[in-house]
């Protein structure tokens, strides 16, 4: 029987009931628009169960018509079993239709039914929303669009964002369904190579919501556990992955068995994150919001909050951000080495990397993902630019005529950058000489 709880949440329940004796599989539904309580419903329940079977036995007789004074409803007594009568034909005599039935099958059940907890009002409470300027991780995204982030206890059902290049104006942007799985670093992750298993101390991160899963090492490798650490702000997060997450205490997981540096991120990954760090998984409730890519590097306003109470509500959370576009970023180079030493003539080469289709070994070489090969070549003493160059190889020649120019001393270095022509620079390499 199916019918709304009262004296509660008013929720739609249903109350059952069944012979212990039964071994047909056949199922009686009921739906009633009535309030009712689980016992009233249970006992409802269980009268109609024996009032069902009661019915499988019924009578026919005869009686004279002196018995007019009996009708449809009334019960008679046959042998000591009471029917009642159902259906009377009136001719020479009165054919009676009756179906048995039992007085005790009216009498209150005794209250055994489970009484449900009463709902408790949920506090409305702001979502926390993460914005990301990330690399290209698949290849398929929108280069110059950020990434966003929710999570919220309880989640609302569906939170929106809306943005405007003004403090007024809002329209919606995005629409996010479910809670992005969003935790805090317990301990430290210091840097390692990218490339390379990182085999080191667990990283061990608490969650607000949800939970994560250990994946096969093919998985990882074919893109699964994708994740990013980072200080909180738009730009600054290290792509990683990991194979194992192993549950230590509540929503809380060490993870090891990482790769480390993903997507280019490996150009900006600092020397150690510290303590209280942000985790984020990387999956389908991180999508990206959209922006113009004219609007890119100006700000913007935004807003974050409960769809169905729009961007005025109170609680929506307001923040101001402009994004670079970190997926037009070009990686670093790789193997950066020099021949020489200060006061001689130094050559110096390196290898170049693409942020487009990088992973393919099919191609003589990696595509360039650039409208042009270009680098940037900087020479500094201490944080001091003394000479910059743009060359359109991976090599460069500092000779003794240009250090002497550039009255460069002992402890100066050289960077190399990829320069994208829609980004400018992207992080540097460095080569010391003492």
């Amino acid at each position: 029987v199916t019918y709304i709880e009262a004296e509660n949440d008013f929720a739609v329940r249903t109350a059952e009931a069944i012979f212990p004796d039964e071994t047909a599989s056949n199922v009686t539904q009921s739906e009633v628009a009535l309030q009712l309580t689980n016992a009233e419903a249970r006992a409802v329940a269980e009268r109609w169960l024996v009032e069902a079977r009661l019915a499988r036995d019924g009578v026919r007789f005869a009686l004279p018509k002196s018995a007019l004074g009996l009708g449809a409803g009334d019960v008679v007594e046959i042998a000591g079993v009471s029917y009642r009568i159902d259906r009377l034909e009136t001719g020479d005599t009165l054919l009676v239709d009756a179906v048995r039935v039992e007085p005790g099958a009216y009498l209150p059940a005794e209250d055994l039914a489970l009484r449900s907890n009463r709902a408790s009002p949920s506090v409305a409470l702001p979502v926390f929303p993460v914005f990301m300027d990330l690399p290209l991780l698949s290849g398929t995204e929108v280069p110059h669009a950020p990434h966003i982030a929710a999570t919220a206890s309880p989640w609302p059902g569906r939170v929106a964002v809306w943005s405007a290049g003004s403090a007024n104006g809002f329209s919606l942007n995005q629409q996010l369904d479910m809670p992005a799985l969003i935790g805090v670093t317990q301990t430290a992750l210091v840097a390692r190579p990218s490339a390379l298993w990182d085999r080191g101390a667990a990283l061990r991160v608490k969650l607000s919501v949800g939970e994560l899963s250990s994946a096969a090492v093919a998985d990882v490798l074919n893109g699964a556990n994708l994740a990013v650490i980072g200080d909180g702000s738009a730009e600054n997060w290290e792509v990683f992955q990991f194979v194992t997450a192993q549950l230590v205490g509540p929503k809380t997981y060490d993870l090891r068995l990482r790769l480390r540096g993903q997507a280019g991120s490996d150009g900006v990954m600092p020397a150690v994150w510290p303590i209280g760090s942000y985790f984020l998984l990387i999956d389908r409730a991180v999508p990206q919001i959209e922006l113009g890519a004219s609007a890119r590097g100006l700000q913007r306003y935004y807003r974050v909050g409960r769809a169905d109470l729009g961007y005025g509500d109170a609680q929506a959370v307001s923040a101001t951000k402009a994004f670079s576009g970190i997926g037009l970023r070009p990686y670093a180079v790789a193997h950066l080495r020099a021949i020489g030493s200060a006061g001689q003539t130094i050559g110096l080469s390196w290898i170049r990397r693409t942020r487009i289709e990088g992973d393919s070994w099919l191609g003589l070489d990696v595509p360039l993902g650039e409208d042009a090969e270009l680098y940037q070549v900087q020479v500094l003493q201490g944080d001091k630019v003394l000479r910059q160059d743009f060359v359109s190889g991976p090599r460069f020649v500092y000779s003794a005529a240009m250090q002497t120019a550039d009255r460069v001393r002992a402890g100066f270095s050289v960077s190399v950058a990829q320069v994208s022509a829609r980004f400018g620079a992207g992080p540097a390499r460095q080569v010391r000489f003492d």
